[in-house]
């Protein structure tokens, strides 16, 4: 099951704390995108999440939860995507908070359904930035190390270049890839229609809509195809 991560090139983000109309959710589901991850970075309760993932169980695709609160870990899900923020100045985002969740929950974790992601955060300015510390001014060569470093230390099967509410610099999204020979890299931030998408598209295995959802919903569905239709570059 873990594999499926290896077969998307978009995913629709969904945060629960954010009201999102049955239509629209309708229209988000039947867009073609590869998967639905859940979460985000404040207010996401169990319910909110319970609510959400019931509501997007209606469709015939996956349903993932991105990790970002042990009190809603909600059961159902089909893989549970756990952040491990690389580039954080606390080591709590890391894995300070992971070993917490073992201890309390390891006789209960579903370890065959959970994907560990290696996060570098690049907007000191957006909340998961200013919450871990992140050590957000990278170089595109430092950040390639990090994404290595997450690869080959720690076997990560996901790297995550976020840049959380504003779209990234794709050189350096550019350098992280090249510098990746098993990790999946996945890129979020910023994606504001479809050409941003398709330049994310360009240099990243996934690319993950979020914002856009609920601030343009036309021009988030466009990002279906903008991204599906173009190949990642090669070198």
């Amino acid at each position: 099951m873990k594999s499926m991560i290896n077969t998307w090139r978009h995913v629709f983000k969904l945060d629960p704390d954010r009201m999102i109309a049955d239509d629209q959710l309708e229209a988000v589901c039947l867009s073609g995108t590869d998967a639905i991850m859940i979460g985000g970075s404040s207010g996401v309760t169990y319910d909110n999440t319970v609510d959400l993932m019931s509501r997007v169980r209606q469709y015939e695709l996956p349903c993932v939860l991105e990790v970002s609160d042990l009190e809603a870990v909600v059961p159902g899900f089909d893989l549970y995507l756990i952040p491990m923020v690389l580039n954080a100045a606390d080591p709590t985002w890391l894995i300070g908070r992971h070993s917490e969740a073992v201890e309390r929950y390891g006789y209960l974790i579903p370890w065959e359904m959970v994907v560990p992601e290696g996060y570098i955060i690049l907007n000191p300015e957006s909340t998961a930035g200013r919450v871990t510390r992140a050590d957000a001014g990278l170089s595109a060569s430092r950040a390639a190390a990090y994404g290595q470093a997450g690869e080959r230390l720690m076997s990560l099967p996901v790297i995550y270049v976020e840049y959380s509410g504003k779209f990234g610099d794709m050189e350096l999204v550019a350098e992280v890839k090249r510098s990746l020979d098993q990790s999946r890299l996945f890129y979020g931030g910023g994606i504001a229609d479809a050409a941003t998408a398709a330049q994310a598209a360009a240099v990243s295995d996934t690319v993950i809509v979020g914002n856009l959802i609920y601030s343009d919903l036309d021009q988030a569905l466009s990002t279906v195809q903008a991204v599906k239709g173009n190949p990642v570059q090669q070198g």
